[in-house]
């Protein structure tokens, strides 16, 4: 069985650190959102999600990261390291490697997982070996690993994740591998490749390359690469800021319209979270995206930024209030579905059911616009956070301070049933309610 070329991205090379008021939240974020499509769908369709270079950006920025950055890929595999590692025996996922120094422990901790688990572990080491060689001898396109995460399951199944750098261009470029792809490692391997073509490279993995491989006795053996030019491709753009052209604005209209026509239903009394309110729905119906949406729908990774903002506040501030309630719905949600009752995460998947066959017109560049300043004008009841206020010494609001009801949403018209859309968004933050 072999997966088709997910495609490839752009991404722009950023610095910087994850703070860790953002990185603890994406720990527990990512681990209930991988939690939740285990439920539903296994734990093999994790690893395709994370094959998927589309899905995994739009993964990164609904986690509150740069949503255009190769920063998406570390901060990703260090959330998913940290937060399934405690779960890693009852989910059956290990995720292993990691960025610079982390990457050199791959064997050790591959051959570790193989002793707990009973996995042929000199076989994943030498799959993880020649994932990196092909990425870094066989493909040679200016980019230098310096990051490789692999993401094995208790069958033996595994998805890497891997990134190089070109620092005279400012780029990154993400490479995707499955193993129900990679075969002999021989011809065309790759799930995905990411990253701006920078004209003519050496793709000695490439099918047509075939000749020259059984000529050089050290690649004769070697993993195959995908072809660059044969995969559907991701770009990202240069500028830090979330424009309308970024954004699938139909799709953003139908998942607020369905927040307004499914939210007060399944929500008010079934979640019983406090504090959450339309915003928070919003942020929600955007994770439950994540977690149940096809992959035609991550075309737009911006759009997933618009739930919890981004650590350099693009779009907006981080706003930690709302991320927390949403770490608490999925929580409880995915708690109570492992006791058998799943009508909190059934609830989650009719939302984006609705988002789905929801007909409305596109929310307008400016309504967007008007959102994001919003946003910004709600900073400080919404507990809002970025980088830049660690310069200054502001102190982020625990996890369990009490939280604001932000009812606030975009102009959206008439939802159908006689019900009046939902009004401009004006922030109003109700009355404070403790957990």
């Amino acid at each position: 069985m072999r997966a088709a070329p997910s495609g490839t991205a752009d991404l722009p090379l950023h610095g910087g650190r994850v703070p860790a008021w953002l990185s603890a939240r994406m720990a527990r974020l990512g681990r209930v959102i991988v939690e939740a499509i285990a439920h539903d769908y296994g734990r093999t369709e994790v690893l395709r999600r994370l094959a998927n270079p589309f899905w995994f950006q739009s993964f990164g920025a609904v986690m509150g990261m740069n949503w255009h950055s190769s920063g998406i890929t570390t901060s990703v595999i260090g959330a998913l390291k940290r937060g399934l590692g405690p779960v890693a025996g009852e989910l059956g996922l290990h995720v292993c490697g990691g960025r610079g120094r982390a990457s050199r422990r791959t064997p050790e901790e591959l051959a570790a997982v193989g002793e707990r688990v009973g996995l042929d572990a000199p076989a994943l080491v030498r799959a993880s070996r020649l994932v990196a060689k092909v990425d870094s001898a066989a493909v040679q396109d200016g980019f230098e690993l310096y990051l490789h995460g692999f993401i094995v399951a208790d069958d033996g199944a595994w998805v890497v994740v891997q990134q190089g750098m070109n620092g005279a261009r400012r780029q990154a470029r993400r490479y995707h591998w499955i193993w129900d792809r990679a075969g002999g490692f021989v011809d065309d391997p790759h799930a995905a490749i990411e990253g701006r073509p920078g004209g003519d490279i050496v793709n000695l993995v490439d099918h047509r390359a075939a000749p020259a491989r059984g000529e050089l006795v050290g690649l004769g053996h070697a993993g195959p690469a995908a072809a660059v030019d044969a995969l559907t491709r991701l770009r990202m753009p240069a500028h830090h800021d979330v424009r309308a052209e970024d954004i699938d604005l139909r799709r953003l209209g139908k998942t607020l319209a369905a927040v307004a026509d499914r939210g007060p239903e399944d929500f008010a009394e079934l979640m019983l979270v406090p504090g959450v309110g339309a915003r928070t729905l919003f942020a929600l119906a955007l994770v439950a995206e994540v977690v149940h949406g096809a992959p035609s729908r991550f075309a737009d990774p911006a759009r997933f930024s618009l739930a919890h903002g981004g650590k350099d506040g693009h779009p907006f501030p981080v706003p930690l209030r709302v991320y927390d309630q949403t770490i608490a719905v999925l929580k409880r949600a995915v708690a109570r579905a492992k006791l058998g009752e799943s009508d909190r995460l059934a609830a989650l998947r009719r939302l984006d059911d609705q988002a789905r066959r929801i007909d409305v017109a596109a929310v307008t560049p400016a309504a967007l616009e008007r959102a994001v300043a919003a946003e910004w004008r709600a900073k400080d009841q919404l507990g809002g956070r970025t980088v830049a206020d660690d310069a200054e010494g502001r102190v982020a609001p625990r996890s369990r301070r009490p939280a604001a009801t932000l009812s606030a949403q975009l102009s959206l018209p008439s939802l159908g049933r006689g019900r009046p859309g939902v009004s401009a968004l004006e922030p109003r933050v109700d009355k404070l309610e403790s957990e």
